[in-house]
């Protein structure tokens, strides 16, 4: 077991040393992409925020009732959702024309993230960075990780496609598809623990950071009178 961990960890660190520029920029389009989304929340319009306000204090409400999904549909939503991206990267990565998509992809995850987080910062203050971290951080320290590893993996296949097919017309690249592949799967088996984290975890650590019932109502309240 031991021996097994050493090499995973010496193969983990040759792959990023070999892939570091790749590995550089997919991770800077990414923090563009949370910085992006923070910078949207400034951009909203007075009714736009009343309405995510709205739908907020009853998600609020709803976690303080213990009146949100079962962790067993969470889970299964939420390991549809984080598989059917990892798919569609997979198969983006095994064509040329997929490679600006997988980082559209990128892109749009750190949008998504920047733009919660800075919302919830930006109209609760600090008990909403405190909520955006027990809420969105546990979970996304896998599924950002995994991300991040599959898109350079599928920009460096396609650019290996590139290479081989257009430019140097060399033979197979079955050994390198079938790598990809075995990489892929492996990140999906950790996207299923993150789902499970996410159904199951996170929304006990949520509850923990949610405002007291009475205030959620009366935040619903004020809301609704604006």
């Amino acid at each position: 077991m031991k021996r097994n961990r050493k090499r995973f960890g010496i193969w983990v660190q040759q792959h990023v040393q070999s892939l570091l520029s790749l590995y550089i920029f997919v991770t800077v389009l990414f923090v563009m992409g949370v910085v992006f989304g923070a910078i949207i929340v400034n951009t909203l319009s007075d009714s736009q925020k009343q309405d995510l306000l709205h739908y907020m204090g009853y998600f609020f409400q709803g976690l303080n009732r213990n009146n949100i999904a079962e962790p067993r549909i969470a889970f299964q939503h939420a390991m549809g959702d984080h598989l059917k991206t990892l798919g569609l990267m997979w198969i983006l990565g095994l064509s040329i024309v997929g490679l600006p998509m997988i980082l559209i992809l990128v892109f749009l995850k750190g949008l998504g993230i920047g733009f919660t987080v800075g919302f919830l910062v930006n109209q609760l203050s600090w008990k909403g960075l405190w909520f955006a971290m027990v809420a969105v951080l546990p979970h996304n320290l896998l599924v950002v990780p995994v991300m991040i590893f599959v898109a350079v993996s599928g920009l460096q296949f396609s650019l290996l496609l590139v290479k081989n097919r257009l430019i140097q017309r060399r033979g197979t690249i079955y050994p390198q598809f079938l790598s990809y592949s075995v990489s892929v799967t492996a990140m999906a088996v950790v996207l299923v623990i993150a789902s499970f984290f996410e159904a199951y975890v996170s929304p006990w650590l949520m509850r923990s950071a949610v405002p007291p019932l009475n205030q959620v109502q009366a935040w619903l309240g004020a809301i609704i009178n604006l």
